[in-house]
C-alpha cells in the first residue's frame, strides 16, 4: 500500500512564477512604448530635416550611426524578453525514487586538456568528488578524456583510485556532503549526531591520507615540462586503460593500502576508465565536442549507460545527490520521453561578491535560465549536465518509437558505417539492446549524432540542435551547489575566455543554422527567440557599444547636438528610458544575489567586453566563415595567481592584459574623459547646456564607470596597473579619432 502511494507521488514539481511574469510583462509594455517613442524621435529627422525644425545643422552620419546603435539594442532587447515571459522553479523529491537496484546506470565524463594549465590535483580533486555520488557503485562509471595524452594525469588517476577506496568509506560513515576532498579540509564542516571521537580519529587518519596522496600528485607534476606536454598532446596515439587495483599505484603504496582496515573493497567502488584519443598533427580534433565523442563511443563498449554527466575539469561535486535529483526528471513518465538533459547551474568556489570581472554569471544562472526553463528548456552549459545517450545519439522525436538516423531496417551496410563509424562490433549491437552503441569517430555523423563540430561553442549549438529535433531540457537549481567550480580572477583570461565563446555564438549565427532562419524545427518561438538573441549578441552589442563610446563624445567636441533639449518634452522620454533600464539591471543583480557594487563592475565588464571581446570573437567567426580563417582553442588557464587573486578579492582591477585589450578600452575612456573636459567648458563658456546636457550626462557616465581604468593609468604605481606605454598609445589613439572625427563632422 505505501508503495503504490509512493509511486503517485511525482517526483518533481514545476511552479510558474506568476507575481514575476506579471511583472517583467508590464515592464516590457512600458518599456516598449519608450523605445516606440525614440525611434519615431530618430526617424522623424530624415523627413523634418532642412524645413526649420530642430534637426536642421545636424549632420546625416553621426545621426545615422546612433539610430542605428539604438535599434541593435532595442533589436536585443526585445530579445531578451523571452527569458523574462514565463519564469519558473523546480523542485524535485528523490525519496521518491525507486529501489537502488531499478536506478540507470549513470557514466561520468571529465574532460582536461592540458595539465600545465589544468593541475592535475584539482583534476584528480574532481575525479574523486564523481566518485563519491551518492549513487548505487556499481551503476556509477567514471571516465576522464585527457587531451594531452600526459602521464601525470594516469598516473594521478591511479592515485586517486587507491584514495578514494579510503575517501569513499568515510564520507558514507560520517554523512559528508561534501565529497571533494581539498574543498572538505578546507573549510570545518559540522557533522553532528555523530561519535565525536570516532570521527575525529577517523577524520585524522583520512586528512594525513590525502596529505600524502597530495604530495605524490604534486611531485609527479613539478618535473613538468611545459614545451613537451604541448609536443605530446598534439602527437599520441589512443589509450584506454580501466584503473583497479592491479594498476592502481606502485607496489609499495598498494602493499601499505591493502594491509590497512578501512578500505573500500574493489567490487564496491565505481569504475574509473582513463582515455586518451588518438591525436595527430594532421587530423583534426575538433575540440572538446570530439572529446565527448570520443567518451560517448568508449563508454557504449564497455558500461553503455542510458545517462551520463558531464563535467568541466575543475567543477567538482559539492552534492552528492546531484545524480538522483536529476533522475526525478529523467524517470518521471511525464516528460522522460522527450526529456533530452537536466541541466544544472555553474556555480563557483572562488567568485566575490563584488566580482570585478563579471565571471560569477550570477544573473544568468540565477535569473535567465529559469525564465529559459519556461520556454522549452535551458541552453547545455557544457558542463554540470546529465544528458540521455539516445538523444545525443541523433535521435528525432516523431509521433512513433525513437529514430535513429541510419539505424533503421533496411538499411545497407555502408550507410550505417556513414552514420556510426566502421567499428562492427558497434554496428551488431545497434539494435541488439535496450540502448544503441555507435561509433562517434566518423566524419559523417556531425550534423546528426553525437556533439557537434560546426561550432567551437560545441555545447550551446548542440543544445539547439536538439531543441529543433524536438527535445526538452529542465534547469534543476536547487538551494546547495550540486556543483563549483574555478572562476577566473584576472582580466586577460577573462576577456579571451569571453572571445572564444562569442566567437562560437556568431558562427551558429552566421551559419545555416542560424535560430531565427533554420527550417524544419520543432523549437517554440520563445526559445527561438533566446537562442538567437545568444546568437547574435556579439554582432549586435559590438557595433552599438562602439558608436555610444565614439560618436556622441565628438559630437560633444564640436557642438553638435544628438539628443532633444533638456526643455523638450522628449528629453524626458530619453531620461525615462536610461533610469528605466538603470533600475531593472540593478533588480536583477540584486534579485540574483548580488549588491549595488557587483552591479557596477557588472556594467564595466558589459562595456569593456563589447568593445573587445565581442568584436575580436565576431571577426574570428566572420574570418572562419569566409574561408580565411582558422578556429582555434587555448584552454582557459586554471593555475591561480596568488597575487591576481589576492586583488581579486580585495576588489582591485589587475590590468596586466594584452593591448589587444587595454588600447581600445584605454582609447575609449580617454576620448570621453577629453570630451567630458571640452563638453564642460563649452558649457560654461557657450551656455549650451540646454542642448549638450544628454551627451555631456553620457560622458559623464561613461567616466564614472571607467574610473579604475583612469585610476590604473594615471595614478596606481604597482604592478596592476597599467603600463604607460599602453596608455600613451591609448591617448595617441583618442587624438587620432578626435583628428578624423572633427574632419568628418566639418
Amino acid at each position: 500500500m505505501v508503495s503504490m502511494v509512493q509511486n503517485a507521488l511525482p517526483l518533481n514539481l514545476c511552479q510558474f512564477n506568476e507575481s514575476r511574469a506579471i511583472f517583467n510583462r508590464v515592464y516590457a509594455f512600458i518599456h516598449f512604448l519608450t523605445l516606440a517613442t525614440l525611434v519615431y524621435y530618430r526617424a522623424a529627422f530624415f523627413f523634418q530635416r532642412g524645413r526649420g525644425s530642430e534637426y536642421d545643422g545636424i549632420p546625416v552620419l553621426p545621426w545615422l550611426l546612433i539610430f542605428v546603435a539604438e535599434l541593435l539594442l532595442s533589436f536585443v532587447w526585445v530579445l531578451l524578453q523571452s527569458f523574462r515571459w514565463k519564469p519558473v522553479t523546480r523542485t524535485v523529491f528523490p525519496e521518491r525514487l525507486p529501489e537502488d537496484e531499478k536506478l540507470p546506470a549513470i557514466d561520468v565524463f571529465v574532460c582536461t586538456a592540458d595539465p600545465t594549465k589544468e593541475p592535475t590535483i584539482n583534476v584528480m580533486n574532481t575525479v574523486i568528488s564523481a566518485m563519491g555520488l551518492d549513487y548505487p557503485s556499481d551503476k556509477l562509471h567514471v571516465y576522464v578524456s585527457d587531451d594531452a595524452g600526459a602521464s601525470v594525469t594516469l598516473n594521478g588517476m591511479k592515485e586517486a583510485w587507491s584514495f578514494a577506496k579510503f575517501w569513499l568509506p568515510f564520507c558514507s560513515k560520517h554523512g559528508v556532503k561534501t565529497r571533494c576532498p581539498e574543498a572538505y579540509f578546507f573549510e570545518d564542516y559540522d557533522v553532528g549526531g555523530v561519535n565525536q571521537d570516532e570521527f575525529i580519529r577517523d577524520r585524522t587518519k583520512i586528512k594525513e591520507k590525502y596529505d600524502t596522496f597530495k604530495e605524490r600528485v604534486l611531485r609527479a607534476s613539478e618535473s613538468l615540462d611545459a614545451r613537451h606536454v604541448k609536443m605530446v598532446s598534439q602527437d599520441h596515439p589512443p589509450i584506454v586503460q580501466v584503473i583497479n587495483a592491479r594498476n592502481g599505484t606502485d607496489g609499495a603504496a598498494a602493499a601499505v593500502d591493502e594491509e590497512e582496515e578501512g578500505g573500500e573493497d574493489d567490487a564496491n567502488m565505481p569504475l574509473l576508465v582513463y582515455v586518451a584519443r588518438e591525436k595527430r598533427p594532421a587530423n583534426p580534433t575538433h575540440f572538446k565536442a570530439g572529446a565527448l565523442n570520443v567518451l560517448f563511443r568508449v563508454s557504449a563498449m564497455i558500461s553503455n549507460s542510458p545517462y551520463s554527466l558531464s563535467l568541466d575539469c575543475d567543477m567538482y561535486c559539492n552534492d552528492p545527490s546531484s545524480a538522483r535529483q536529476a533522475m526525478c526528471f529523467h524517470l518521471d513518465p511525464s516528460i522522460s520521453s522527450s526529456l533530452a538533459f537536466v541541466q544544472f547551474p555553474q556555480k563557483f568556489h572562488n567568485g566575490s561578491l563584488s566580482d570585478i570581472y563579471d565571471s560569477v554569471m550570477r544573473t544568468g544562472m540565477e535569473l535567465i535560465f529559469p525564465g529559459m526553463d519556461g520556454a522549452g528548456g535551458p541552453f547545455l552549459c557544457g558542463t554540470n549536465f546529465y544528458m540521455k545517450r539516445k538523444a545525443i545519439y541523433g535521435t528525432e522525436l516523431n509521433k512513433g518509437p525513437p529514430q535513429y538516423p541510419a539505424a533503421r531496417p533496411g538499411n545497407s551496410l555502408k550507410e550505417l558505417r556513414l552514420t556510426f563509424g566502421t567499428s562492427n562490433e558497434f554496428i551488431k549491437s545497434i539494435n541488439q539492446i535496450q540502448e544503441p552503441k555507435p561509433s562517434l569517430e566518423s566524419e559523417q555523423f556531425d550534423s546528426r549524432v553525437g556533439f557537434l563540430y560546426h561550432s567551437v561553442l560545441e555545447d550551446f549549438f548542440t543544445g539547439f540542435t536538439l531543441h529543433c529535433k524536438g527535445w526538452k531540457s529542465v534547469y534543476c537549481n536547487p538551494a546547495r551547489a550540486q556543483f563549483l567550480g574555478t572562476t577566473t580572477t584576472n582580466l586577460n583570461e577573462s576577456l579571451f575566455q569571453n572571445s572564444r565563446w562569442f566567437a562560437g555564438m556568431v558562427e551558429v549565427a552566421l551559419s545555416k543554422y542560424c535560430p531565427f532562419f533554420y527550417l524544419p524545427a520543432k523549437i517554440s518561438l520563445l526559445s527561438r527567440m533566446s537562442y538567437g538573441l545568444v546568437a547574435v549578441w556579439p554582432l549586435c552589442l559590438s557595433p552599438s557599444l562602439w558608436f555610444f563610446a565614439l560618436v556622441p563624445q565628438l559630437c560633444l567636441i564640436c557642438g553638435i547636438p544628438l539628443y532633444p533639449a533638456v526643455s523638450s518634452p522628449l528629453f524626458l522620454v530619453i531620461a525615462f528610458i536610461f533610469m528605466l533600464s538603470t533600475a531593472r539591471n540593478v533588480y536583477d543583480g540584486l534579485s540574483a544575489g548580488g549588491c549595488i557594487v557587483s552591479w557596477c563592475n557588472g556594467e564595466r565588464m558589459w562595456m569593456t567586453k563589447s568593445l573587445t571581446s565581442h568584436l575580436y570573437g565576431s571577426f574570428d567567426a566572420i574570418m572562419k566563415t569566409l574561408g580565411v580563417g582558422q578556429t582555434s582553442f587555448t584552454p582557459t588557464n586554471k593555475v591561480i595567481d596568488e597575487q591576481q587573486e589576492k586583488r581579486y578579492h580585495m576588489g582591485i582591477y589587475d590590468f596586466q592584459a594584452s593591448n589587444i585589450y587595454l588600447i581600445p578600452v584605454g582609447s575609449a575612456v580617454i576620448l570621453n574623459l577629453a570630451s567630458l573636459l571640452v563638453g564642460l567648458a563649452r558649457v560654461i563658456t557657450v551656455g549650451s547646456w540646454n542642448e549638450l546636457f544628454a551627451q555631456l550626462f553620457l560622458s559623464a557616465y561613461v567616466v564614472f564607470m571607467s574610473y579604475p581604468m583612469i585610476e590604473a593609468m594615471l595614478l596606481r604605481k604597482d604592478s596592476g596597473r597599467v603600463p604607460p606605454s599602453t596608455t600613451l598609445i591609448s591617448a595617441v589613439s583618442a587624438l587620432v579619432a578626435v583628428v578624423v572625427g572633427a574632419f568628418l563632422l566639418n
